[in-house]
């Protein structure tokens, strides 16, 4: 016998359904990778969405780089001493030339530098809420309306639209996500700055290692190696957090902090299944670096042949076909998590239901009937 239970409409998730297995329903969860995989198949939107702002920003950063390497080298003075030493194709002469040109430009190109890093930043923060605003609220409408709104429309039918009219009535009193999500995206930005300063300080520890009296690069080298992995680890899971509490940021319109304690609750509560959406979604993207370098490698055999742009073109388009195939499985790592997210309330509240008690009956006999006597015949005197 099937049973539904559907889920509290606090949160619209998911309709769970069980069988009735002796008694009690067994409860069949969903898996979150299946499901975000399947959102990414039924929502290829989401991802032109996502590659939209991401190749926006990366195409805007590769631009600003071009232009500001033009702009830097033609403030450079090259006398005609210079040209001399360039045009000789000495390495030693050659670098005696760029380095007479270099000097004295080191402040401009720093300033420049920072000004760039500073302005993508903020294009990047604004950006990103933007395009994490809208990737996630497509996704809790994907799981919320057509995943829970099917999951049992074989075995019941849905309530009425009283149930959505009262989730957006609750949702009007609450603040708007974006500023919570602009905090975080600042936190993020934060992180990879405090991670270049990590190295910076990190390389200036280990050379206090190797003096110039007693050099020792080797040592330095081994002791720095493991402080910059304990750097990236702490980086990469505070970034993953952060990112992560962005999908709480857009469905409880709480701020930046809530939703981080949101998303560091439910990954206690369901280790398991973050576990394996990280997992899987990794090694999908694992499986497709190693496809793309293979791919890539192939024009490179042909650059003494073929002609250079055709080389150059074959290793672009597959370069692009990579990143997005890379924003693709984010996407579905992304909409794995909201599964995640949705998922607990309605597990929660789908408990295995017991068996029904039934009372033992218990008959009663009637000492004085006769038909029970030891003594014969009685039935047939009485």
């Amino acid at each position: 016998m099937r049973a539904c239970l559907i889920g509290t409409p606090a949160r619209a998730s998911f309709d769970t359904c069980g069988i009735l297995v002796n008694g009690q329903e067994r409860m069949s969860e969903p898996s979150p990778t299946i499901e975000g995989f399947r959102a990414a198949f039924r929502r290829p939107a989401l991802t032109f969405a996502e590659i939209a702002w991401r190749w926006t920003i990366g195409a805007t950063t590769a631009a600003l780089f071009i232009f500001y390497c033009i702009e830097f080298l033609d403030t450079l003075p090259v006398t005609n001493a210079d040209s001399i030493l360039l045009s000789t194709r000495q390495p030693m002469l050659v670098g005696k030339a760029i380095a007479h040109i270099l000097r004295g430009s080191l402040n401009r190109a720093i300033s420049a530098a920072v000004f760039a890093a500073l302005a993508l930043s903020l294009l990047w923060i604004i950006a990103a809420s933007i395009g994490r605003l809208a990737t996630v609220r497509a996704l809790l409408t994907y799981f919320r309306r057509d995943v829970a709104g099917n999951a049992c429309a074989a075995i019941v039918s849905r309530p009425t639209n009283e149930d959505d009219v009262s989730t957006k009535a609750r949702d009007a009193g609450k603040p708007r996500p974006i500023r919570a999500l602009i905090d975080l995206s600042f936190l993020r930005a934060s992180v990879l700055l405090a991670m270049i300063l990590a190295f910076a300080g990190a390389a200036i520890l280990v050379s206090f290692i190797s003096p110039n009296a007693n050099p020792r690069p080797g040592l330095s080298v081994i002791l720095f190696f493991p402080v910059a992995g304990l750097i990236c680890m702490a980086g990469w899971a505070l970034n993953w957090w952060l990112s992560m509490a962005g999908i709480f940021a857009v469905r409880d319109g709480e701020d930046a902090l809530a939703a981080l304690s949101a998303a560091v609750t439910v990954s206690r509560e369901r280790t398991a299944s973050v576990f394996a959406v990280s997992i899987w979604t990794g090694l999908a993207h694992l499986v497709a670096f190693s496809i793309a370098t293979t791919a890539v490698s192939l024009p490179l055999a042909f650059i003494r042949v073929a002609p250079s742009r055709i080389v150059i073109a074959g290793i672009i388009l597959v370069t692009l076909t990579y990143f997005a195939v890379a924003d693709w499985l984010y996407m579905a790592r992304l909409a794995g998590y909201v599964c995640i997210g949705e998922m607990p309330d309605a597990v929660a509240s789908s408990a295995p239901m017991p068996a029904p008690r039934l009372e033992p009956t218990q008959a009663t006999i009637d000492r004085d009937e006769p038909i029970l006597s030891d003594l014969p015949n009685l039935a047939v005197e009485t």
